[in-house]
């Protein structure tokens, strides 16, 4: 049984190296973003708040999903475009930073609210399957590009 649950995580972080973009590794030049922490608070109630009215657990904030998170939303408003980039190095880092087993992220921008990306997160079947996932952790990194557009990155692990 080790063995086979051994065999389909491998087999998943295959899927998850080939499915993402092969876009060279973020740039250390990003320029960081202010967070806006009210909106990032926001947004974990209101998940955990959802995961609570289906009989799920809550999910613990994770300081190191925090770090990647906040990198990739940096890199995202580099960029000026939501992405996936770079998504099995980010997943393999925190990983091996806190043994978790499977790593997932959501990602959004121009919502002008943490209510609003939720919204449209749940709309989207992918999305809810990560928010209502086997999660045990998460955090959410939300910043303001020049221009005041929100970016979001929500990272999630067991």
């Amino acid at each position: 049984m080790k063995m086979k649950l051994h065999y389909f995580i491998m087999l998943l972080f295959a899927f998850v190296v080939v499915s993402c973009s092969t876009e060279p590794i973020e740039s250390a030049n990003s320029p960081e973003a202010e967070n806006a922490v009210e909106v990032e608070q926001e947004l974990l109630g209101i998940v955990n708040d959802h995961r609570i009215s289906l009989g799920y657990a809550d999910l613990d904030y994770s300081a190191i999903a925090y770090e990647y998170a906040n990198k990739h939303t940096d890199y995202m408003i580099a960029k000026g475009s939501i992405n996936h980039d770079n998504f099995s190095a980010r997943a393999s880092d925190i990983s091996q930073a806190v043994n978790a087993s499977f790593v997932s992220e959501n990602v959004a921008k121009d919502y002008d609210s943490a209510v609003e990306a939720f919204q449209k997160w749940l709309a989207s079947s992918d999305h809810r399957k990560t928010i209502e996932g086997e999660f045990t952790h998460t955090a959410v990194s939300v910043k303001r590009n020049s221009d005041g557009k929100l970016y979001f990155t929500q990272l999630f692990y067991r």
